[in-house]
């Protein structure tokens, strides 16, 4: 997370994690989950939260799930179909549940398929929002597998290199692999210049966006730092073609395949808000020894963490490493929230009628 989005500290409250897990978990009783689905979906959001992903936090997406559901477009009970399936492979119909209700169960599938096989793929269609793609992947991660989970919903976000016209979502994409002693690989990125929930963030903060991190409306880069305008489009990795905006569009249109047309969802742009996903584990001893490859995964990643750094930088990450660290110390100190976020929850405690226990 850059600088610019953390919670200033005259605004932060810190809260420990059963303290925010608690209060999570009881607006989604109240939204009509069961307790295992409540469970299920506060634990995504909370994950985010301790490892600095407050882009898919409670921040964020809580009231915005809270609103959907309100507004029926949620089903907080469903009842899942699968549409097709053979020994390595599913497609499930999540009957209009949260994505992140139904997903961390379809990696389950995708892990036991692998480990019987030594791979399993999952796609899965007809949901909402997955809560970014992180967090299943390190669920492979804990059964020893290399884990895979791309989302492709909210269309009509993006602009392709040289359109006016907004086709794709933001499109992310989530990787992790396992290591000995040095924390897990863990990759979670969207194909576009800057996360969606991020603008939220920065008018949140009121913090502003840099240059070449989105567009006008007529869809021309904006070259200058801006804050938030209430319109705009975003840009694929690289912003513009002369800085390699083709390739983020290339991932991003990989992406909206697999997750998808694959699925049987169909395209994005033409099928409203629901989110096509996909999830898949790889048994890395189905490929190579188990314990050598933890051994080299530590020699890899510690070799890139002890980096020389260049002039003006203290240190050299890889992907996971800064998460794993936010986890352990938002774990003891608690995680930081903007007062704004605590405010909310205690107003919708008191619309919806249930106890938060918050600062």
């Amino acid at each position: 997370m850059l600088e610019r989005f953390k919670v200033p500290s005259e605004d932060c409250v810190n809260v420990m994690p059963d303290r925010i897990r608690a209060a999570t978990e009881a607006v989604f009783l109240k939204m009509g989950l069961d307790e295992e689905g409540a469970r299920v979906s506060t634990n995504v959001l909370i994950t985010n939260d301790l490892r600095g992903v407050e882009t898919h936090g409670v921040s964020n997406m809580l009231r915005r799930y809270v609103k959907e559901y309100s507004e029926g477009k949620l089903n907080p009970r469903p009842v899942l179909k699968t549409l097709r399936e053979t020994a390595t492979t599913a497609t499930i119909d999540g009957d209009l549940a949260l994505g992140l209700h139904v997903g961390p169960g379809a990696m389950e599938i995708a892990i036991d398929k692998a480990a019987e096989y030594g791979m399993g793929a999952v796609t899965v269609v007809n949901t909402g929002h997955l809560g970014g793609c992180g967090y299943y992947p390190m669920q492979a991660v804990e059964r020893d597998m290399i884990g895979h989970c791309m989302t492709a919903g909210g269309a009509n976000q993006t602009l392709p290199t040289w359109g006016v016209e907004p086709k794709l979502g933001t499109n992310p994409i989530g990787y992790a692999a396992p290591a000995r002693r040095q924390p897990p690989f863990l990759f979670d990125v969207a194909t576009t210049q800057i996360a969606g929930n991020k603008i939220g963030l920065a008018r949140r903060l009121g913090v502003t966006l840099l240059p070449n991190w989105i567009a006008s409306d007529d869809g021309t880069p904006i070259m200058e730092e801006v804050p938030a305008p209430e319109t705009y489009r975003m840009l694929h990795i690289g912003g513009t073609r002369e800085n390699g905006s083709h390739k983020g569009y290339g991932f991003a249109l990989m992406n909206e395949i697999m997750c998808n047309e694959l699925s049987g969802t169909g395209p994005g742009f033409t099928i409203g808000p629901n989110s096509g996903h996909f999830f898949a584990a790889y048994r890395i001893d189905a490929f190579t020894d188990l314990e050598k490859f933890k051994d080299d995964m530590d020699v890899l990643l510690e070799g890139l963490a002890s980096t020389k750094p260049a002039p003006g930088h203290d240190r050299v990450l890889y992907a996971g490493l800064s998460e794993f660290e936010e986890t352990e110390k938002r774990s003891r100190e608690g995680i930081p929230y903007h007062q704004e976020v605590i405010d909310w929850y205690k107003s919708i405690g008191a619309e919806l009628e249930i106890p938060i226990d918050l600062p």
